[in-house]
C-alpha cells in the first residue's frame, strides 16, 4: 500500500499497529522536541543524550512495550551515547516547564489530526468551546529512596491537574506540581492565564474558590460550571424553585450572590455578581453516599437553562474516563518512580500517547459512525494488539521506513489514517458489556475462621 509487501501485511493483520506508529512518528519528531527543550529548559542542558531519546524512552516504558529504562537501554544501545547512570540522572531531572510545554505542543499536532479527518465530536454546549479541568494525584511511590526507607507513610511524588477538550477527545494542557500535599486551588494560577474569552470551563468542587469564580468571568471574559464546595459564602437572592427532572434527579434553581468575608464580590463597575445555583436532588446516592449536587454558573438562562447545564456536569466523567486509561491501559503511573519529576515527566509522556489513542479513535469513528466507536470500541484492546505487535513490527520495518509519516501534513496523514481505518475490524475490539453493579455484601469478621476453604462453600451452594 504504502512502502512494502511487508508493510502491506502489518497493514492487513494490524492496521490499527500501523496508525499508532504513524501517529508517534508525526507527533513525536526529534527536532521540535529537542528545540522545546533548548527553549525551555533553563538548569539541564544538552551535550550528548537529546531530549527526544528521553522522550522516545519513557514512551516505550508508559506504552507497555518495555517494563524499565534499563530495559530500554540494552535493547537499543545505539540510542544512547551516555552511561545508564547519565539516562537516569536526565530522567530525575526534567524541569517542570519542560514537561508542561511537552504535552502542550504535541497537543497542537494531534488537534490538526482530528480537525483534517473531520473526527471532532459534537459541542456540548453550541457556542462555547468546552474545557474539563480535574486534578490527579500521582499514585505513592515505593520507598527507594534513601529519605523515604524509614517512613511507614505513602511518598506522594506529586499531583498534576489536567485540561481535557471534549470536543477534540483530547488533553490539551497540564500543569505539574511535585508537591503531593499541595491543594489542588493553590495551583490554580497559572490555569487561570491560559483561560480564553468565551470558553467554559467545567470543574468539580476542590476548584470552586471566590477566586476562580471572580478570575474566569470578570478577568479572562470566559465562563464557569463548577461544582459548589461546601465552604463557599454566599448569600441566596431568592428561595429554590423547581425547574423539571433529568436522568439522575430532581433540578431546582435559584440566584445567589457571593459574599467573602470582604464583602460582596463586584465588578468593576461596583455591580454586585451574581450566579446561577442549580440543586439535584439525587434519585440515587453517589458512590460517596452523597444525595445532592449542586453547581454554580455565570450562565444565563438564555444561553443554557437548568436542565441542559445539570446534564452537562456530568460530562465530567470524561476526564475520569481518561485517567483510568492513563493509569490501566497504558503505564502513567508506577511505584517505582520515587523521584517527584520523573514520576510527574512519566505521566506527561502518558499524555501524549494517550492522544494519539484518541486521534486512532478519532480516525474510526469517521470511517465506521460515531455511536458505534464510541460505545463499542475498547481502548484497552486496542492498546493491548499495538503492544503484542510493536516488537515484530519494528524487527520487520526498520526506523528509516517510518520517517515517511514526520513530513506528511495533518491534511496528508488523515488521508492515511482514514484508508486504514477502512481495514480496521472492530469486532476485535469490543467492549465488553456494562452490568448493573452488585450492591455490596456485609463482610464477616475472620477472626476466628482466618481461612476458608472455596471448593467447599461453591459445593454448599449448589446443595442449596
Amino acid at each position: 500500500m504504502l512502502l512494502s509487501s511487508v508493510f502491506d501485511q502489518f497493514v492487513e493483520e494490524s492496521p490499527v499497529s500501523v496508525m499508532a506508529r504513524a501517529l508517534l512518528e508525526h507527533a513525536l519528531q526529534p527536532g521540535p522536541l529537542d528545540e522545546l527543550f533548548e527553549r525551555t529548559a533553563t538548569v539541564q542542558y544538552t551535550d550528548k543524550l537529546l531530549f527526544s531519546t528521553v522522550v522516545d524512552t519513557m514512551g516505550l516504558i508508559v506504552c507497555g512495550i518495555s517494563d524499565s529504562v534499563n530495559s530500554v537501554y540494552l535493547s537499543r544501545r545505539e540510542w544512547f551515547p551516555v552511561a545508564l547512570t547519565n539516562v537516569y540522572q536526565k530522567l530525575k531531572g526534567v524541569e517542570l516547564p519542560v514537561m508542561q510545554q511537552l504535552v502542550r505542543d504535541n497537543a497542537a499536532r494531534p488537534q490538526a489530526v482530528v480537525v483534517a479527518l473531520g473526527g471532532t465530536l459534537p459541542e456540548l454546549l453550541p457556542g462555547f468551546p468546552v474545557k474539563i479541568l480535574d486534578g490527579n494525584c500521582i499514585v505513592s511511590s515505593e520507598p527507594r529512596l534513601a529519605e523515604l526507607r524509614g517512613l511507614a507513610s505513602a511518598p506522594l511524588p506529586g499531583k498534576t491537574l489536567n485540561v481535557f477538550d471534549p470536543q477534540l477527545g483530547l488533553v490539551v494542557a497540564v500543569f505539574p506540581c511535585e508537591d503531593g500535599h499541595a491543594q489542588e486551588r493553590a495551583l490554580l494560577g497559572p490555569v487561570l492565564e491560559s483561560v480564553r474569552a468565551g470558553e467554559l470551563w467545567i470543574e468539580d468542587r476542590n476548584f470552586c474558590t471566590v477566586r476562580w469564580l471572580r478570575g474566569v468571568v470578570l478577568e479572562r471574559h470566559a465562563h464557569v460550571l463548577v461544582r459548589e464546595h461546601q465552604g463557599l459564602p454566599w448569600t441566596a437572592g431568592e428561595e429554590l424553585r423547581y425547574v423539571g427532572r433529568v436522568e439522575t434527579g430532581a433540578v431546582w434553581e435559584q440566584t445567589v450572590t457571593l459574599t467573602p468575608e470582604a464583602g460582596p464580590v463586584t465588578a468593576a463597575d461596583g455591580t454586585v455578581l451574581q450566579r446561577r445555583r442549580i440543586v439535584i436532588p439525587l434519585d440515587q446516592p453517589t458512590r460517596e453516599g452523597e444525595t445532592e449536587v449542586a453547581v454554580l454558573t455565570d450562565l444565563t438562562v438564555a444561553q443554557a437553562d437548568a436542565l441542559t447545564l445539570a446534564r452537562l456536569y456530568l460530562e465530567r466523567w470524561q476526564l475520569e474516563t481518561v485517567f483510568q486509561v492513563l493509569t490501566q491501559t497504558l503505564h502513567g503511573e508506577h511505584p517505582a518512580r520515587g523521584y517527584p519529576k520523573a514520576a510527574l515527566f512519566a505521566f506527561c509522556v502518558t499524555l501524549v500517547a494517550y492522544n494519539v489513542l484518541a486521534v486512532l479513535k478519532a480516525a474510526l469513528r469517521v470511517v465506521h459512525g460515531m455511536q458505534k466507536v464510541q460505545e463499542e470500541v475498547s481502548l484497552h484492546h486496542l492498546t493491548t494488539e499495538i503492544r503484542q505487535t510493536h516488537r515484530g513490527m519494528m524487527i520487520a520495518l526498520r526506523p528509516p521506513q517510518w520517517l515517511l509519516f514526520r513530513g506528511m501534513s495533518a491534511k496528508e496523514l488523515a488521508t492515511v489514517l482514514r484508508e486504514l481505518a477502512r481495514g480496521v475490524d472492530l469486532a476485535k475490539y469490543k467492549k465488553a458489556p456494562t452490568k448493573p453493579k452488585k450492591p455490596k455484601t456485609a463482610r464477616q469478621s475472620g477472626a476466628n475462621r482466618p481461612h476458608v476453604s472455596t471448593a467447599k462453600l461453591l459445593a454448599e451452594r449448589r446443595k442449596r
